[in-house]
């Protein structure tokens, strides 16, 4: 079922009645069964949201996003209890072995890369060298061909002259954005299937409590890229207003590809997860990654 995701930017008061949430601002009341909920980013410091509302919706495994001062978002509540196994799956987690996440961090790279040139020639209309950069991912991308691959991609991307940072000038604030979005949807995908967002695969810093959809997220990025690229053609607003943020909430429900069928990206990233759950059980070997373009 493809979940609903709100942005509340006024000021408001969220309870709960009867599994409904109840959104009641200055002039309107409204009603939305929780069941619906996917997601809920909180851009307005007067907002109040009840703790019987919170725990519903996290009961109901929805991702609820809190923005700080700067509109982007800062934290977020998951479910710790979405699985009936979590323990057993937690086990899994903690005692895979290094080469089962060296290998699966290989592969994560490689869809990245290849995510990245395919995206890259669609842009700028040119062939590039990606998917030889991509075959040269080594088992734990030891030799770092992430970071050659990011070097040309970002110099190709922009303008001449564009230097991604977490802080950076125009377009860094749409591309922190979506980035905060996909990765709250990822680690709720993660929490779904019972697994511990902050064991990473490959990212380990321990201030760091959603290591593991860090790491996930990495190969859905160029969406993200994709449509920040759109947004600047189509407006000259350099500010992150409702509009922009509207825009990109939409990559949640935007479509990918999986060999067998096309599913919206909120979906297809549970069952990305799903498979990464099965790769530590060892029921599976790779991780079920979707294409972004048909």
């Amino acid at each position: 079922m493809l979940k609903r995701s709100l942005l509340l930017e006024n000021r408001a008061s969220i309870t709960a009645k009867n599994l409904q949430l109840v959104i009641k601002t200055e002039t309107r009341e409204s009603t939305i069964p929780i069941e619906d909920i996917g997601f809920i980013v909180i851009d307005n410091p007067e907002i109040y949201i009840s703790i019987p509302a919170m725990n519903l919706l996290i009961e109901n495994n929805t991702s609820l996003i809190i923005c700080g001062k700067n509109h982007l978002p800062n934290g977020m509540f998951l479910n710790l209890n979405s699985h009936h196994v979590q323990q057993e799956i937690f086990r899994n987690q903690i005692e895979a072995s290094l080469p089962l996440k060296k290998q699966l961090w290989q592969l994560t790279i490689v869809e990245k890369i290849k995510n990245q040139g395919i995206l890259l020639e669609k842009i700028t209309g040119s062939k590039n060298q990606f998917e030889f950069l991509a075959s040269k991912v080594l088992s734990g991308d030891t030799s770092n061909m992430e970071g050659v691959a990011a070097s040309q991609y970002w110099k190709s991307f922009f303008e001449e002259g564009f230097k991604r940072e977490r802080f950076g000038n125009y377009p860094n604030n749409f591309l922190n954005y979506g980035y905060a979005i996909l990765r709250a949807a990822t680690a709720r995908a993660l929490s779904g299937s019972g697994l511990l967002n902050t064991l990473g695969i490959h990212h380990k810093s321990k201030y760091n409590a959603f290591a593991l959809a860090d790491d996930i997220m990495e190969p859905f990025r160029p969406l993200v890229d994709e449509k920040v690229y759109e947004i600047m053609q189509q407006y000259d607003e350099q500010e992150l207003n409702t509009q922009i943020k509207s825009e990109l909430l939409q990559l949640l429900t935007r479509t990918v590809y999986f060999k067998e069928e096309k599913s919206p990206l909120m979906v297809a990233l549970q069952k990305t997860a799903s498979s990464l759950q099965q790769c530590y059980t060892g029921e599976r070997k790779k991780i079920k990654y979707p294409k972004l373009w048909s």
